[in-house]
């Protein structure tokens, strides 16, 4: 049996949802937002793409196998808090080594379950992300002191890449050919995926100018994934914009706007953002449709991006760029996540298009 504990959400614009605490008995704010995934909460909790966000599963049997780290995209929980339909207590799986509740407790991530989840994404879904106050209390809690802190929060002024990139550079694998990663809140995924193509894989903050890059004498730049407005990472951009022509370059989701960002391009920020693992994309020119991992709150505008980029995918349901490649160098980006964890694996070609141009 789940011990009772009591929680509240507070939505900025007012919205209040009374359920049953989880994990740590602590207030947290954060940006709210909501994914689509039926597995995978285990990555989905470590994705560093989340950072400074509270969030929503709408799938609603959550905790079923448990936690394993192997299972992890970082070391630590990256989200501010998790709202939930339903908590399992007592999870199967043959390597599970903790509950949710318990490794959430560890990492002094609050939790709520036992509210109307489908109402709650309904209402982001039509009002877009907002600013949220979790709270999980022992006693009633001040609402109006809950919606203050709410409301005092603004996402898009906050540089979180900077309080989830590594602090020095790493290596992983080894191989002929090496790869310098810039993290910018990498999933761990991306690197096994580029060491089981036989490659060394040097992981580099994301401040590292182009210069030290290019000390490491690499094959390759990858670009990685991460969290929050792409518009505060203009001196990252600029130093990405140095790279262009001299080696290959793959950006993956934040590395995609940072891309089209170095080219010229402006990003903006999408109503309530693509999470989850069944998002259809078009690859135009092969004119194939692949089920992909997504995890973003920004996107390319189109309108912005220059003559001498081409967009190369396309979402099919709202039609916003999924990537874009450069006309002559070898320069290439895709907004989803072809590491898949969680989701399909359609799209983990896009590694090996990238190891074919070292």
């Amino acid at each position: 049996m789940l011990a009772e504990k009591k929680a509240v959400l507070v939505l900025s614009d007012g919205s209040i949802f009374f359920g049953k605490g989880f994990g740590a008995t602590e207030r947290r704010v954060g940006e709210i937002v909501f994914t689509t995934n039926m597995t995978g909460y285990e990555e989905s909790l470590t994705d560093p793409s989340y950072a400074g966000q509270i969030l929503v599963s709408t799938y609603p049997l959550i905790g079923n196998y448990g936690m394993q780290p192997d299972w992890c995209e970082s070391s630590q929980m990256q989200v501010e808090g998790y709202a939930v339909r339903e908590l399992c207590s007592g999870p199967r799986h043959a390597n599970s080594t903790a509950t949710l509740g318990k490794r959430m407790e560890d990492a002094g991530i609050p939790g709520i379950w036992g509210i109307d989840t489908r109402f709650l994404v309904r209402l982001i879904r039509n009002s877009g992300v907002m600013p949220a106050c979790l709270s999980v209390c022992e006693k009633q809690e001040d609402q109006q002191e809950l919606l203050s802190m709410a409301r005092e929060l603004d996402y898009s002024k906050i540089n979180f890449v900077e309080k989830v990139s590594v602090g020095e550079a790493k290596s992983y694998g080894k191989g002929g050919k090496k790869v310098v990663l810039i993290d910018y809140g990498v999933k761990m995924g991306i690197v096994r995926e580029l060491a089981k193509r036989g490659l060394e894989v040097v992981v580099v903050p994301f401040s590292t100018s182009a210069e030290e890059m290019l000390a490491f004498s690499p094959d390759g730049i990858l670009a990685s994934n991460g969290p929050g407005d792409p518009a505060l990472l203009t001196k990252e951009s600029n130093e990405l914009r140095k790279l262009f022509g001299k080696l290959p370059i793959f950006g993956i989701c934040l590395g995609n706007q940072l891309l089209g960002q170095a080219a010229g391009a402006k990003t903006y920020k999408l109503k309530f953002g693509h999470r989850g693992g069944n998002h259809p994309v078009l690859d135009v020119k092969a004119a194939k449709v692949t089920i992909t991992t997504q995890n973003h709150g920004f996107a390319v505008d189109e309108k912005t991006l220059p003559s001498e980029f081409e967009v190369t995918h396309r979402n099919l349901i709202d039609g916003t760029v999924e990537g874009m490649q450069h006309k002559e160098l070898p320069v290439f980006a895709v907004q989803y996540h072809p590491e898949a964890n969680p989701g399909p694996c359609d799209s983990k070609y896009l590694f090996d298009k990238f190891v074919s141009m070292l």
